[in-house]
């Protein structure tokens, strides 16, 4: 299984199958980013704002989730729960969608644009999972010290950090830093690109690896 890394909170997810599922794909011109032409069987959506639902640039027949659900296309299980986009039951910013996939025997979760605190009863509905992808950057979503709450909480085997100030990006956020510094640098697999091939030895549970792609062309 492998995961791509396309700026902001877009990610590309491949099952050995070849199976492709898009999160959050966005606006260049909203976030500053390119984003290249890419291919999708699956497009899911947090939430309907331009830095996460632009599908422009999205190619193939491909079908778009943006709802609460359960589905599975080609193999691959996906399930959406319904959360909120700030801390006061979506008064802010609305509501917002944390994706859930089956690729590979492998659970990942895309948090979207959470904004709400972690709380156990969140937490037990987003149950088991190996990858985490999560914000980081504060001021639309959760922080650096929210965030490593959900870790805690969900001790994933990874996490991979997202929705943080990038070079290029026009997004009003914070950088990586504050949460990469709740971690030991042990703890930390830095990543010279943007994508990551998974094998089964990191998902041992002996503790929670934090992925760090290169920034630099984002």
């Amino acid at each position: 299984m492998k995961i791509q890394w396309l700026g902001h909170s877009c990610f590309k997810l491949e099952e050995s199958t070849g199976t492709t599922v898009v999160a959050d794909p966005y606006d260049p011109s909203k976030v500053g980013i390119d984003l290249p032409k890419i291919k999708a069987d699956v497009v899911t959506i947090s939430h309907n704002h331009s830095d996460h639902n632009c599908t422009d640039n999205i190619e193939g027949g491909f079908i778009k989730l943006n709802q609460v659900g359960l589905w599975e296309v080609n193999g691959v299980e996906v399930v959406s729960l319904q959360s909120y986009h700030d801390e006061t039951d979506g008064d802010k910013r609305g509501e917002n969608f944390i994706f859930k996939y089956r690729m590979d025997g492998v659970d990942l979760c895309h948090m979207g644009d959470i904004g709400e605190p972690s709380n156990p009863i969140l937490g037990e509905s987003i149950g088991s999972v190996n990858v985490l992808m999560i914000p980081v950057g504060g001021t639309y979503t959760i922080n650096a010290e929210q965030a490593k709450e959900y870790v805690d909480f969900l001790m994933p085997d990874v996490v991979i950090p997202m929705h943080f100030k990038t070079p290029s990006s026009e997004i009003d956020v914070d950088k990586i830093d504050d949460f990469l510094d709740l971690f030991e640098e042990d703890q930390l697999i830095r990543v010279d690109g943007d994508t990551f091939e998974f094998d089964r030895e990191f998902f041992d549970g002996e503790s929670t690896k934090v992925i760090v792609f290169n920034a630099d062309k984002f």
